[in-house]
């Protein structure tokens, strides 16, 4: 009965530190894809913030082409168009590339001081005939002023991503710390009592072996003996003796047997196997009593 039991809470202990470690397994591997996903997505800002740069230069460098030599109006269209676009994009987020919606308040102020600039490219760019009307150096100014917002605005998302990674880094490390608490804990308070525990049964078992192999089987070798004597014995006093001799090795049977149950400790309720035989000892030698005494009255009777 304990030992059922102490099986059972072992098992249940060994089921509770398999799925504690897995669960922080789980836990750890999706703060690490969390962490993975975030700065992905945060690098993917910057690029974006960055090409926003090399746009605007562009369409400087189209704006002098196309007022001072060939004008190629489609590929500056486009190029304006992808600056308006992605100016919008960076802010309210895209699902298809997997940007956020922009909560950051510094870099949406940022975003508002562009907003003049970046209407005011698309009004006055936005055909060719205005635009050969707008002085060069006003589209200089404008896109000077822009690269220069574009720069703050960049520095501020590198800014946030290791603000973000940072944080990051210290639930890790907080999680780490506390997986090697939880398994620290379920070593000693766990693993160990159940290691020792194993230990305790394996050195009681040996005990009884011990006792089974060398006491047990001597007390059972005598009393054979003296069983064998007693069938072939016909004096009565010898008999009696023979019988005296049978319980006591029973006495020293129970002795032995009650050892054998302090070492492996359990209720009396459980029935081993030299219990039964003990039994049979008992009451062979008590039906053997009841016989003498049976046979002694009579002989009383006939003298």
């Amino acid at each position: 009965m304990n030992n059922s039991r102490f099986f059972k809470k072992g098992f249940r202990a060994y089921y509770l530190l398999v799925v504690s470690i897995i669960i922080l397994t789980i836990a750890i591997q999706s703060i690490t894809q969390y962490s993975l996903n975030k700065q992905r997505g945060t690098a993917m800002l910057v690029n974006l913030a960055g090409r926003q740069r090399m746009l605007s230069v562009r369409l400087l460098a189209e704006s002098y082409t196309c007022r001072y030599d060939n004008c190629n109006f489609a590929e500056f269209k486009i190029t304006l168009n992808k600056l308006v676009e992605m100016h919008t994009m960076l802010q309210t987020g895209d699902k298809r590339l997997g940007i956020p919606k922009l909560d950051d308040e510094r870099i949406l102020a940022q975003f508002a001081k562009l907003d003049s600039h970046v209407n005011w490219l698309r009004w006055n760019l936005g055909n060719v005939e205005e635009m050969t009307q707008v002085h060069q150096n006003d589209i200089r100014y404008r896109t000077n002023r822009f690269i220069e917002l574009m720069d703050d605005i960049v520095l501020q998302f590198q800014k946030k991503s290791e603000n973000d990674i940072k944080g990051i880094r210290i639930v890790e490390l907080e999680l780490a710390i506390f997986s090697v608490v939880i398994v620290l804990f379920e070593i000693f308070f766990i693993v160990n009592p159940i290691i020792n525990r194993i230990f305790s049964q394996k050195k009681k078992l040996e005990e009884i072996a011990w006792h089974q192999s060398h006491v047990f089987s001597s007390h059972m070798k005598n009393i054979a003996d003296l069983q064998y004597v007693l069938k072939v014995e016909k004096r009565q006093e010898r008999r009696d003796e023979i019988l005296a001799f049978i319980s006591e090795e029973i006495d020293k049977l129970k002795g032995v047997s009650d050892a054998m149950l302090r070492a492996l400790s359990k209720d009396g309720s459980h029935k081993n196997p030299h219990h039964q035989i003990m039994a049979k000892m008992e009451q062979l030698l008590a039906k053997r009593s009841k016989n003498q005494s049976s046979v002694t009255d009579d002989d009383k009777v006939h003298s």
